[in-house]
């Protein structure tokens, strides 16, 4: 049976790494990227030899034209990023191929992780976004509410969740990607008061309680990424982090797998008003989208037959 790669299912450790690279048109770039792909378990597992109990694990995943570079066959939800929404609530299509995550409880093994990733891909990519986070307070948001309350906790749920089945059994195991860098106007969310806030998150700040339906407001963020099918509610395994500086930028970095992308076109066309009622989610006022991408994250066992 195939296996995930080890960023997928576990819960984030205390610190994350989001790299964002673009492919270098030369003659061996594709051949590199598939064998350091096969090798990033290898680099993974040789730091955890060095650093027992560290928590580090990693994933590499690739868009949809660079997939098509690697592999003769495709995912079948897998495709580009296409931008949302309209004027200063909208989100730009990332040009990016290829995206790395790792995460732990040691900041500085995912930057020596980060530093070996980068050295073995140097002459076939170059880096468009680099991102450390970190968890803030008790797993809350920079503004000061409490992140991925309803996050699938399990670890059998996260799987049923997050991982590709037997419906592709090609890709199975493997994770539709989400990455999208936020910058928070932490000035403007600040000038709010404490009701306000909580009725554009549409949860309480101090315990991340659900506001009643009397209260809650249909573009309040809740409202516009918590979707119901026949089914039930589509869920999605959130390894997102705050990020920033305190001189400058500082966001929320969003990262979640899936084992449906439809899930985030969904969410995304909520989030943005491309629905049929118009609304917008009211915490985009607050928080601008630096851009979106779309990845896929194959297997373990997929990346192991690189080698071969």
């Amino acid at each position: 049976m195939s296996q995930p790669q080890s960023a997928i299912i576990p819960h984030s450790g205390r610190y994350g790494s989001f790299i964002s690279l673009q492919i270098n048109e030369t003659a061996n770039s594709i051949a590199t990227i598939r064998a350091v792909g096969h090798r990033l378990a290898i680099m993974t597992a040789d730091i955890i030899t060095q650093h027992k109990n560290c928590g580090l694990v990693a994933s590499i995943a690739f868009a949809a034209n660079a997939w098509q570079q690697l592999s003769e066959a495709s995912p079948s939800q897998l495709k580009p990023f296409v931008s949302m929404g309209q004027g200063s609530v909208s989100v730009s299509a990332n040009n990016v191929d290829i995206f790395f995550h790792c995460h732990s409880n040691a900041a500085d093994l995912n930057f020596l992780l980060c530093q070996k990733l980068l050295a073995a891909l140097a002459d076939s990519t170059r880096v468009t976004d680099e991102t450390h986070g970190f968890l803030y307070l008790d797993n809350r948001d920079l503004t000061g509410f409490l992140d991925g309350t309803e996050n699938p906790n399990e670890v059998e749920e996260r799987r049923e969740v997050a991982l590709i089945g037997m419906e592709d059994p090609t890709f199975a195991n493997g994770s539709y990607v989400l990455a999208m860098r936020f910058i928070h106007n932490l000035d403007k969310w600040e000038n709010l008061n404490v009701s306000e806030q909580e009725k554009i998150i549409g949860r309480t700040k101090e315990d991340s309680v659900e506001l009643s339906e009397e209260t809650l407001p249909a573009t309040a963020h809740i409202s516009r990424v918590v979707i119901e099918e026949d089914a039930g509610e589509l869920e999605i395994v959130r390894h997102s982090m705050p990020y920033g500086v305190a001189s400058g930028d500082k966001g929320l970095f969003f990262l979640a797998y899936s084992r449906r992308l439809d899930i985030y076109e969904k969410m995304l066309a909520h989030m943005y008003g491309e629905t049929d009622d118009g609304l917008h989610d009211h915490l985009m006022d607050f928080s601008r989208a630096a851009n979106g991408a779309y990845f896929f994250a194959p297997s373990q066992t997929l990346l192991d037959s690189w080698a071969r």
